[in-house]
């Protein structure tokens, strides 16, 4: 099974990215997660430029979800909302199938983003995402220093709320 990881943040020590990356060494057997990293180099959504004239970051970011089997999303909040760089590459999804009936998990790096997880879970509705019912993986990362990040998600029971989160997001899938 192959999973694709999409991090909200575009920051070099993002712990929405480090999130992804610790999940990504917990995957259960016969499953990957490789991380898009496409995201800061999307240019911002056009309509008019899609079908032939679609730039080939958005090619890559489709290509990339549709041959996934489930997508896991950890996005920051900003200013109560939903990053513009995340918002623009599921804008560049929504008109094509890629999106349709793809399970979707959201992972959290903070215990302050309610708002945008809310809006970020309608909007993966809305484009017929199959939202993963199941809780919600939460790790406080929010304010930590790299070092602290890395010995959280080092921490045993840390990882095994990873492994067992994931493992929950395959079977899932496995019963969609």
């Amino acid at each position: 099974m192959n999973l694709i990881g999409l991090s909200g943040s575009l920051r070099a020590a993002s712990t929405n990215t480090a999130l992804l990356r610790a999940l990504q060494v917990e995957t259960p057997r016969g499953c990957t997660l490789a991380l898009y990293d496409g995201l800061g180099a999307l240019p911002i959504f056009n309509p008019d430029d899609e079908g032939e004239h679609t730039p080939l970051e958005a090619v890559r970011l489709n290509e990339a979800v549709s041959r996934a089997d489930g997508v896991v999303i950890s996005c920051p909040e900003y200013a109560y909302g939903i990053p513009g760089g995340l918002k623009n590459a599921l804008d560049w999804l929504v008109s094509g199938p890629a999106a349709v009936g793809k399970p979707v998990m959201l992972v959290h790096a903070s215990h302050r983003s309610q708002i945008s997880r809310d809006a970020l879970r309608e909007v993966l509705r809305t484009m017929s995402f199959e939202v993963f019912p199941g809780p919600e993986l939460e790790v406080p990362l929010l304010g930590k220093k790299p070092d602290e990040v890395a010995e959280i998600l080092r921490d045993a029971a840390c990882r095994q709320r990873l492994r067992t989160t994931l493992a929950d997001f395959v079977r899932f899938i496995d019963e969609q």
